[in-house]
């Protein structure tokens, strides 16, 4: 990897298209890859159409499509000329839609066929351009459905009527780009509901970037499978720009990662390295790793010997490890907590996982490890160029509010000095709203969040997630929030109803009897998870939840819908 002499996404594609020219780059599972020099021919000429459709230095491009290379594409044409991209996430409403197009004041967007539909309706003062992601066309706004199609398989004519303005366009037009301009704006959706738009500039997600080289030694030939949104941070900064950096290799699915899905190319691709969130290895543990352990009554009574739950562990990690292709030597989680339990498997199992931690706010990285560095419970320590420290640490146990400050920490909210303005002190520390406290070695824990946090009835802190992560244990439980309801403890809890059809064959069960057997469950998840927490984090009520929580794209749930 040769040292980036400008801290700008342009330079960068510039420098690993020259090192690493023949080497595969993008492509989908079932085939095709762009290497790396394709790939920037394909940006040089999509960056040409931009300045040819009359978007300049700092004007807002947005960004909404399923992942594909053609977003990546999309991504550094936008970044290279020095406009600013506006990833959108898929699953965001229509309204939510508009309002960032509106509020981001976006001059065009590139959208992929499949999500047209959230932007046909679109009105702003201004024109937007609507150029289809697939074969990088221009749309008339309002085009009628039935019409789509026939454009796309007319190909792009505005493509075809600038090929020959490459030259005059590319580096000549383009204002010079600065390692602090801004890059990207994400628009964050938070468990608080309340959208942010998070300003990164070239200097920040390349910071992180170059940061994240410590964690994969070089030695490992990075191929990795595209599992989460590349419109949020984590996927963005680690998923792609990483690669780049590098010369790896990503793999992008054409369908939601189901195990149907994700099977095939896993033992296919045979990915080195992947990016998840705890609910993937959380959902697989539980549905395939425990059934099979409590199948047999004398693997059950074993797995309660710490000895023998460790050998069954290590065998289990084997099947595991051969099920991700055999090859995974670094499996990256973050973006929300991940459950103890799980952690202590994949710990015990020799599962080649670490945890990180980071927001949108930084980039998102700043406290990692590579996977035989990894502490349980910790996220490890800063990471390069980040500086962490506790604000008002309690004395008692060092707990306070996690403030972060380095290249990594975002230029501020968009249209909104007064947030950046409390969030980020004079002299740069960013206020992460996350509490933690660090170990002699300067690992870091988290404890929750800070707008979570609840006063015991003696000022004891109590961290819901805590707890949650105890209720979470029950075989019968996939999700719980906890929350103070009438100074007391209560729980909301979303069950494994498949689960509990199976096992209590509820179905020849009469209504009365099945609310009885649920009723029965909660109270045992209550008295289970009582006798495993302190007396001030103790559970009064115990709420049954009848569908999913709804969630972040980093599956947080968002609380402020259920509390």
């Amino acid at each position: 990897m040769k040292p980036l002499q400008e801290l700008t996404l342009k330079h960068l594609l510039e420098n690993s298209a020259d090192e690493y020219k023949n080497k595969k780059l993008f492509g989908f599972v079932d085939g095709g890859m762009l290497t790396f020099a394709e790939f920037k021919a394909q940006v040089d000429l999509i960056s040409t159409f931009l300045l040819d459709q009359g978007i300049l230095h700092g004007d807002r491009v947005a960004l909404l499509s399923e992942n594909c290379p053609n977003w990546g594409v999309s991504y550094f044409a936008i970044t290279c000329i020095g406009a600013i991209v506006v990833p959108i996430l898929n699953d965001f409403h229509t309204s939510e839609i508009h309002h960032i197009l509106q509020h981001s004041e976006a001059k065009a967007i590139f959208v992929s066929e499949k999500l047209y539909p959230k932007i046909e309706e679109y009105k702003s003062e201004e024109d937007i351009k609507i150029i289809l992601l697939g074969d990088f066309s221009i749309v008339q706004k309002n085009i009628p459905k039935d019409t789509l199609k026939k454009l796309i398989a007319d190909g792009s004519k505005e493509l075809q009527k600038i090929k020959n303005l490459v030259l005059k366009f590319t580096g000549i037009l383009t204002e010079k780009i600065f390692a602090d301009d801004v890059a990207s704006i994400i628009y964050t959706s938070g468990t608080t509901g309340h959208s942010k738009a998070v300003m990164l500039t070239h200097k920040n997600i390349l910071s992180d970037a170059i940061a994240t080289r410590k964690y994969v030694p070089e030695e490992i030939e990075c191929r990795m499978i595209s599992l989460l949104p590349l419109a949020h941070v984590y996927e963005c900064t680690l998923g792609m720009i990483f690669p780049v950096l590098i010369g790896g290799s990503v793999y992008y699915l054409r369908k939601p990662p189901t195990a149907a899905v994700l099977l095939p190319p896993l033992a296919g691709i045979k990915p080195t390295v992947l990016l998840s969130v705890p609910l993937i290895i959380e959902k697989m543990y539980k549905a395939k790793i425990l059934p099979e352990i409590n199948k047999k009554k004398l693997v059950r009574l074993a797995y309660k010997i710490p000895s023998l739950r460790k050998t069954i562990n290590r065998a289990a990690g084997k099947k595991l490890l051969s099920t991700f292709g055999g090859e995974l030597k670094l499996f990256c989680i973050g973006g929300a907590a991940l459950s103890p339990d799980v952690e202590l498997f994949l710990r015990e199992a020799g599962f080649p996982y670490s945890v990180g931690y980071g927001l949108t706010e930084t980039s998102p990285l700043v406290a990692g490890t590579g996977a035989k560095d990894s502490r349980y419970l910790s996220t490890g320590p800063a990471s390069i160029g980040a500086e962490l420290k506790i604000d008002s640490p309690d004395p008692r146990t060092g707990e306070g509010e996690i403030l972060v400050r380095g290249a990594m920490v975002m230029k501020g909210y968009y249209k909104d000095p007064e947030k950046t303005k409390e969030v980020i002190s004079n002299d740069g520390w960013f206020r992460t709203g996350d509490l933690g406290c660090f170990d002699k070695d300067g690992y870091l824990y988290i404890k929750g969040r800070l707008k979570n946090m609840i006063l015991g009835p003696s000022g004891e802190n109590i961290y819901p997630e805590a707890v949650e992560s105890i209720i979470n244990r029950s075989e019968y439980v996939l999700e719980a929030i906890v929350f103070q309801q009438n100074n007391q403890l209560s729980a909301r809890v979303f069950l494994d109803y498949e689960k509990i059809d199976t096992q209590f064959d509820t179905q020849k069960k009469t209504e009365q009897e099945q609310r009885k057997i649920i009723a029965d469950l909660l109270n045992k998840i209550k008295d289970e998870t009582n006798n495993n927490v302190s007396s001030f984090s103790k559970i009064s009520k115990m709420i049954e939840q009848i569908n999913p929580f709804e969630k972040t794209p980093t599956q947080k749930i968002k609380r402020y819908l259920y509390v």
